[in-house]
């Protein structure tokens, strides 16, 4: 049975800068592409980023490029999720996820399988 635990999130001030884990176990954690969405109150889930089975190719959602950073460590079942210079509304819960998908990486959440519980980031200004 796949598993999947977010930690790293709290309180940060706008500007601050955040690093988001999630560990992975189940089944072999290198085969799939791996994914971050947040869900903010009262709004839909949204994708944030996505990182390839091999960490070679990822994607942002655009209102986190270049202040958001994905990657992965497929020896220790991880993927990360580095936030910097974050704003109020990046406020959200965030979720890690893996899909069953063996490719370049996927903002769909419907190709993705197995989530995280979530945890909290929330940013004040």
């Amino acid at each position: 049975q796949v598993q999947l635990v977010e930690s790293g999130g709290g309180l940060v001030q706008a500007g601050g800068s955040l690093r988001l884990s999630c560990a992975a176990s189940g089944r072999t954690f290198s085969n799939y592409v791996m994914g971050w969405f947040r869900q903010a109150s009262g709004k839909e889930r949204e994708f944030v980023a996505t990182i390839s089975w091999s960490g070679i190719s990822t994607g942002y959602a655009d209102s986190v490029k270049g202040r958001f950073i994905i990657s992965r460590d497929n020896a220790k079942n991880m993927v990360y999720l580095q936030m910097n210079t974050l704003k109020p509304e990046d406020t959200a819960v965030y979720y890690c996820a893996q899909s069953n998908l063996r490719r370049s990486g996927s903002s769909r959440q419907d190709e993705y399988a197995y989530w995280g519980q979530g945890t909290q980031v929330t940013v004040s200004s």
